[in-house]
């Protein structure tokens, strides 16, 4: 592949945001000089917003990672050949498995919103150590709501916001996280829609919340509260779906009692809401022919925010809003991203439950920070920037440094990198083969593979390759097994996959580095250079097996057919096709009854009236929501802050009259106070906040580089006001959308 030239459109993807909608870009030599929306694309159909427009910013933002380099004793980094890294890290994780055990090596991070396939191989690499415990942002985000699914359908749920009569966003402004496929395209429908309604629950008057129907501004952090409120007016008005619970479901006594008992005037006068809409709330929902419901990190990252995924899905479940269109949905998946499991498993030193697998980010420091024997001692990070994203930052780093051995694979030199003993430079999302398994379609389920656009910046590899040199640094696969499996391909995939699942069968441990044996050996039924897309030819097998019916609908005959289909559509390619009433196949539940009752989550409900609602005090009297998006806010894949149009130093915003009181004018530079730190920023007076709530943008912070020795930092750097042991109690995620603190007006000079 050569440089791009400046007339031939080529299809990719946006990556910054779970929708990957389609893109087209013309190149100019490296520049993605011109995007639009791809219109073929299955899923997007040329929507876009704002944000993918300025993607070349992160393609050619910021300095790039050109060579490996390895941190001296001094601290200083000196860059190495590739073969010396390679011989280098491997030893020396070998070295940690040998004398500590595989499972002290611990694995961050191996995505983003558009960067998965190259897990399928740090999974080879880590699984050949035998490493056991890994963790990535979803461990901060989504692991309650997880654990809930879990409990209920046993798998994923996604709102059908196209159909739905009532779509209900809970901490979640779709305008500009979006979330919901064509966001604002859908939001404006429903909008514009007499039949439809919006309801919003957000302590922030949000784009979404501008344009609802309804629109729930209650106190931070009294999510819970309200939601249970809702969920008491149907119990107690009998609005409930009797049919549907009788046929859907067990244990419903025990959960009705419960919210009959709520006191809905106490609950709502708790979240500062009029009893009265709080009521007709309740009425619209139950009342409605349909109902989607959408949370997301305004609660994820709040107090009690499982207990709040457990009350949302009860609200959709009591009324009987599932597997119906404009309901909420199951579907298929091309390859799982969480393991939808119920079992709490712990970890090794704290003991911390596990939602889902995953180790709570709050306690990966904890877990580091000891002399306990089974510490971890260890880390390979894997496209992410811990030690800027997680919660008390400051200590995050001191864990990296007291750690035996950190390797971190990305595209710069990031915070975390500046703790790394070894830093790989992986190539860009634009210049390999990449796709994303954010799969949660229904009932047309979709999947694009995206072709680089580029080659990689030289002396930068895919991280599939990066991690195929590491497995062979290790010695574990005998040339004569790999030399096997080539010759079984010549044969055919069927021949392929025969001969590797009897090597399977005859060692088990083969199974962990299955993706890596498949991406040496099956390089002839893949497009030149796309060795990456080996491990679909797995997901395409699994697919068949579990889902046959749904993909034959989408068209292809079997597994040989998906699989050409996944790598020849460049727009992307429907792999799986339902009929409404196929939804019930995808729960895994006896009989498809949901058990309602979540003991711990139950007892939780049942403690709300004796619950601390409101954690202000005299010192620290606001509530600091950290990380709110905005029109010119991304995920800090962007190592450039150039792109940005307005906002550009990710303002304070403040209630006008809060502002007043402190003395503060828009523009003026405020101190943000917590009891971990603090930060200058300017102010922006807004009334879409209430008093005593305050926001600062995600996005913000890094040390931007604009050359190999120097870093500008732009904005507040979130996490050095956070803590980490401010923490939901069952899944550990954090409170960053719920920070106490407090505003100090900054004299002149001062």
């Amino acid at each position: 592949m050569k440089d791009g030239d400046a007339t031939t459109w080529h299809k990719t993807a946006c990556i910054l945001c779970e929708n990957n909608c389609g893109i087209q870009v013309q190149l100019d030599g490296r520049r993605l000089a011109k995007i639009r929306g791809d219109k073929e694309h299955v899923s997007s159909q040329g929507y876009t917003c704002n944000k993918a427009l300025r993607l070349d910013h992160y393609q050619n933002g910021g300095t790039r990672l050109t060579s490996p380099v390895r941190r001296e004793k001094d601290g200083s980094y000196t860059e190495i050949s590739w073969d010396t890294a390679v011989r280098e890290v491997a030893q020396r994780l070998d070295a940690v498995r040998k004398k500590h055990g595989g499972e002290t090596i611990f694995f961050y991070g191996g995505g983003g919103q558009g960067n998965h396939l190259g897990g399928a191989y740090s999974r080879a690499f880590l699984g050949a150590l035998g490493s056991k415990y890994r963790s990535n942002p979803l461990a901060q985000e989504k692991t309650g709501e997880a654990w809930v699914d879990a409990h209920f359908t046993g798998g994923h749920t996604h709102g059908d916001f196209e159909h739905a009569e009532v779509s209900l966003f809970i901490g979640k402004n779709p305008w500009q996280s979006h979330g919901v496929s064509r966001a604002r395209t859908v939001l404006k429908q429903i909008a514009a829609s007499d039949e439809r309604q919006m309801i919003v629950i957000d302590p922030v008057r949000s784009d979404t919340a501008e344009m609802a129907d309804i629109h729930l501004q209650l106190r931070p952090g009294t999510d819970a509260w309200c939601l249970a409120a809702i969920l008491g007016v149907i119990v107690h008005e009998d609005l409930i779906d009797h049919e549907f619970i009788a046929a859907h479901t067990s244990q419903s006594t025990a959960v009705l009692a419960e919210l009959a008992a709520v006191d809905v005037s106490s609950y709502a006068a708790i979240c500062g809401l009029d009893e009265d809409l709080v009521r007709s709330t309740a009425r619209v929902i139950a009342a409605a022919g349909s109902v989607s419901t959408y949370e997301d990190l305004g609660v994820q990252q709040s107090p009690n925010s499982t207990l709040v995924s457990y009350l949302n899905k009860l609200i959709w479940i009591l009324t009987g809003n599932f597997a119906k269109s404009g309901g909420m949905q199951p579907h298929s998946w091309l390859a799982p991203l969480a393991r939808y499991d119920t079992s709490l498993r712990r970890t090794p030193v704290t003991g911390a439950a596990m939602p889902v697998g995953l180790v709570p980010c709050n306690v990966i420091a904890e877990e580091i920070l000891t002399d306990h024997p089974k510490r971890f001692r260890a880390m390979v990070i894997d496209s992410s920037n811990p030690a800027h994203s997680l919660a008390g930052s400051a200590t995050f780093r001191q864990a990296l440094d007291e750690l035996d051995m950190v390797v971190v694979v990305d595209v710069a030199m990031t915070e975390t990198a500046r703790h790394a003993d070894y830093v790989l430079p992986a190539a860009s999302q634009f210049e390999k083969w990449e796709a994303t398994f954010f799969t949660f379609e229904f009932p047309d389920n979709t999947f694009q593979l995206r072709a680089p656009l580029m080659p990689p910046l030289e002396g930068t590899l895919p991280e599939p390759e990066i991690y195929a040199r590491l497995v062979r640094e290790l010695g574990i696969v005998s040339e004569r097994r790999l030399t096997i499996l080539r010759i079984a391909s010549r044969l055919g995939l069927t021949a392929h996959t025969a001969v590797l699942f009897t090597m399977i069968g005859l060692n088990r441990k083969m199974l962990r580095i299955a993706p890596y044996l498949m991406y040496e050996t099956l390089d002839r039924h893949l497009p030149a250079g796309g060795g990456a897309a080996a491990a679909l030819w797995a997901l395409a097998l699994r697919v068949s097996l579990r889902h046959r019916k749904a993909m034959r609908r989408a068209g292809h005959r079997n597994a040989k057919a998906l699989f050409r289909a996944l790598l020849d559509n460049r727009s992307g390619a429907v792999f799986t096709r339902d009929r409404q009433e196929d939804a019930w196949t995808y729960t895994r539940q006896k009989d498809n009854r949901f058990p309602l009752v979540i003991q711990p989550l139950l007892k939780q409900l049942a403690a709300l009236p004796f619950t601390k609602a409101h954690h202000t005090t005299d010192e620290f009297p606001f509530i600091l929501a950290a990380g709110q998006r905005r029109a010119f806010t991304a995920n800090t894949i962007f190592h450039d802050d150039s792109w940005r149009m307005r906002d550009k130093e990710g303002a304070l915003q403040i209630n006008p009259e809060d502002a007043a009181d402190i003395g503060l004018a828009a523009g003026n530079q405020a101190r943000v106070v917590t009891s971990r730190g603090e930060a200058v920023c300017r102010v922006e007076l807004t009334d879409r906040l209430q008093r005593g709530n305050i926001a600062l943008p995600n996005g913000f912070g890094l040390d931007l580089t604009s050359d190999a020795d120097s870093a500008q930092r732009v904005g507040v750097a979130l996490n050095a006001l956070t803590d980490a042991t401010w923490r939901e109690p069952t899944t550990g995620n954090p409170w960053h959308k719920h920070v106490p603190a407090r505003v100090e007006r900054v004299e002149h000079g001062r």
